[in-house]
Parts: structure tokens; C-alpha cells; sequence
């Protein structure tokens, strides 16, 4: 059994279907499990700022019964010498599950393995897993089917960029990035998605934007710039990303078919413009919206041990 969601490869394909089918159905009918958390709190640490994740994990908690406790890092004794392992140990003798959006993947890493509920990542520095999850329910609401989809990433590789080529990987979709060599996803986490493919998933890394968009089914995109990036590193990146906007010219390289998706917040005219995000082959406001419904499927399963775990 699966007891905490770190990284998309921590699901086998079984999981990943479970959490998709469990997402449409809370869409369907959001009080479905009212009562799965009555009487008990989820504690959510942010360590970074958040729109999207915070609130719709909050909102999934109070919807699945749940009390959200909303603590950041002036709030824990973390910050005062305590350590991850400690605060673990403590945390889980409080609540049901421990949700939590930090900087160093080893960290969430740490408190898992002390911890005795279920740890979801809410986004690290190299993954941001459930993301991914709203991004494939938005790209299966619309093509039925992931199976065989062509999904380009352009921009600068980084946590989104890893968890949706992992997820791609898993769901048998093809996955292609178009990235600067300077900000190209990591070659570790490429050849693991290499290897969780399925059913023919091809994982491609590429320079070219107008190649990598060409015949795709989905454009994504994400913000060129990391919180707390110095100005001259700004500048740089905007420099070095500029060919790799996404706009009305490169999206018309994919399919007349195709959806453009980012998941928020979006820098209009750095690396989308408005003409795009705000185009009818925009669903980024869906996809937003879907993270709410995969946030309860995710605290659903684990809770309930629907997940076996990657095999």
C-alpha cells in the first residue's frame, strides 16, 4: 500500500487511474465523502507562497469533512532548531495526513519516512506531483482518452516539467520538451520516465520549439523565472527563453485539435501572450479548477489505502 504521494513514480498505472476516475467523480458530486475526515485535521504547510494548491487543498479538506490546519514556517518550531524528524513524530500523532509545499526535495523526503500518515507533496524543487494529476484530468476531460496524446512542454525544465513527463510516461502518452540547454529538465528524471513508459510513451527532449509543437495535441507552458530569482538571473532567463513564448504562430505548429495549458500564474507576455492564454484552446482555467478535484482524490486514496504503490 502506498501511504504517502512524493513524485508521480511513486504510483504504478493501476494508481494513476484510480486517482483520475476518483477526481471525476468528486467533480461530479463534490460531497460524495462528506464524512471521510470527520472529527480530524489535515495540517498543510506552505513554505512558499500559493493560490492554487493552498486553496484547493483547504477547500478539499473541509469538503471531505476534514479541519485544514494552515501553518507556514514562522509557525513551527522548524524554524527554531527542531527537527523535520521530530515534528513528523508530533504532527502525526495530530492529524490524519500532512500536506506540504517546501524547497529541497530531501526534506518532504525526511519527514515521510518519520512520519506514520500520509505525506503529499504540494509542490519541492524537482516535482510538483499533483500538478500533474489536474493537468492529465483536464487533458482526459477533453480528449477522453491519454492514451497515444502528444504533449509538448516549452519553456524551462522544472518540477512541472519533471512530474508531467513522469505522468505522461505512466499514462502512455507521448511526451516531448522544448528546453534551452541551459534549463533542461534533468537528465535523471528523464531516464526514469523513460522507464515508466507505457504502451509505446516516447519521451523526447529537444532544443526546437517550432519542432517539439508540431503535430502536438497539448502546448504547455510554465513561467520562466524561479521564486526569489536575482534580477540579473531574470534577465538572463528572459533573454535565453525569449524564442521559447508561446504564441498564436508557434501554437498554430500543433493540431487544429490542440489545448494550450500552464498551470498558473502566468507572466502574459513573457512566456505566453494574452492571444493565447486567453484563446478558446486555453482550458488553463479548468485546469486550475482541477486541482481541486484531484486534491480530494489524492487525500481519498490515501487515506482509504486505494493505492498500491509503483511495482
Amino acid at each position: 500500500m502506498l501511504r504517502s504521494f512524493l513524485r508521480v513514480s511513486d504510483l504504478s498505472e493501476r494508481d494513476l487511474v484510480t486517482l483520475l476516475d476518483r477526481a471525476a467523480a468528486y467533480k461530479a458530486a463534490p460531497g460524495r465523502s462528506s464524512e471521510l475526515l470527520r472529527g480530524q485535521s489535515v495540517t498543510l504547510y506552505f513554505n512558499k507562497p500559493s493560490t492554487r494548491t493552498r486553496i484547493s487543498f483547504e477547500t478539499a479538506v473541509h469538503r471531505l469533512g476534514g479541519l485544514p490546519i494552515m501553518v507556514g514556517p514562522n509557525d513551527l518550531q522548524m524554524g527554531r532548531g527542531e527537527t523535520i524528524e521530530d515534528t513528523a513524530r508530533v504532527i502525526s500523532r495530530f492529524s490524519r495526513a500532512f500536506v506540504t509545499r517546501t524547497y529541497a526535495d530531501e526534506e518532504i523526503s525526511r519527514f515521510s519516512e518519520a512520519a506514520t500518515i500520509p505525506v503529499i507533496n504540494a509542490l519541492t524543487d524537482g516535482h510538483h506531483p499533483c500538478q500533474a494529476l489536474a493537468d492529465l484530468m483536464t487533458l482526459r476531460e477533453r480528449f477522453t482518452k491519454l492514451e497515444g496524446l502528444v504533449v509538448t512542454y516549452v519553456g524551462a525544465g522544472n518540477n512541472v516539467t519533471h512530474s508531467l513527463m513522469e505522468a505522461c510516461a505512466l499514462a502512455g502518452a507521448h511526451f516531448r520538451s522544448a528546453t534551452p540547454a541551459a534549463y533542461a529538465a534533468d537528465p535523471g528524471i528523464v531516464e526514469n520516465a523513460r522507464r515508466l513508459a507505457k504502451h509505446g510513451a516516447k519521451i523526447e527532449t529537444l532544443t526546437d520549439p517550432v519542432e517539439a509543437v508540431t503535430g502536438a495535441d497539448c502546448v504547455y507552458t510554465d513561467t520562466w523565472h524561479s521564486m526569489g530569482d536575482p534580477d540579473e538571473e531574470r534577465a538572463q532567463r528572459a533573454q535565453v527563453l525569449g524564442p521559447y513564448r508561446v504564441d498564436a504562430t508557434l501554437l498554430a505548429r500543433a493540431k487544429p485539435t490542440a489545448v494550450f495549458l500552464h498551470c498558473l500564474p502566468a507572466h502574459r507576455g513573457e512566456e505566453v501572450t494574452d492571444e493565447v492564454a486567453d484563446s478558446a484552446q486555453s482550458f488553463v482555467f479548468d485546469q486550475a479548477e482541477n486541482k481541486l478535484h484531484t486534491s480530494m482524490a489524492v487525500l481519498d486514496a490515501l487515506v482509504t489505502g486505494a493505492l498500491q504503490g509503483a511495482v
